[in-house]
C-alpha cells in the first residue's frame, strides 16, 4: 500500500483500510478515525449555521442521535446562549428605551 513514501490505497482495499494507512503514514494517533472525521465535519456544519435540513442528510435522520456525538466548541454555546438571551431581551430593552423618551 505505501510505496516510496506516498499512500497507495489498493483498490479492492475499505476505505477504513485506505485511511488507517494513510493516517499512520502521517504519524496521526490511532484514535483518528473515518467517524471522527465525520463528526468533526457535522460539527463544524452545525457551527457555521448550515440548515438543520443538510445537516440532517449526511448526518443522522433524527437531529437528536446527531446531537449526541457532535461536540460543538464552547465559543460555539456561548455564542448561542448570547444570542438567544439577545433576542429573549431585546423586546424589554426596546420597551425600556420608547418609555424612557
Amino acid at each position: 500500500m505505501v510505496s516510496h513514501g506516498a499512500v497507495r490505497p489498493d483498490r479492492d482495499a475499505a476505505p477504513d483500510e485506505v485511511f488507517a494507512a494513510a493516517r499512520e503514514h502521517a504519524g496521526l494517533p490511532v484514535e483518528l478515525d473515518l467517524h471522527c472525521l465525520r463528526r468533526t465535519y457535522i460539527t463544524h456544519l452545525i457551527e457555521f449555521g448550515y440548515p438543520e435540513r443538510f445537516v440532517q442528510q449526511v448526518g443522522h435522520a433524527y437531529a437528536s442521535k446527531t446531537a449526541l456525538y457532535t461536540w460543538v466548541s464552547d465559543e460555539y454555546r456561548n455564542r448561542l446562549i448570547e444570542s438567544a438571551l439577545w433576542r429573549r431581551l431585546a423586546p424589554a430593552t426596546k420597551k425600556e428605551a420608547t418609555l424612557s423618551w
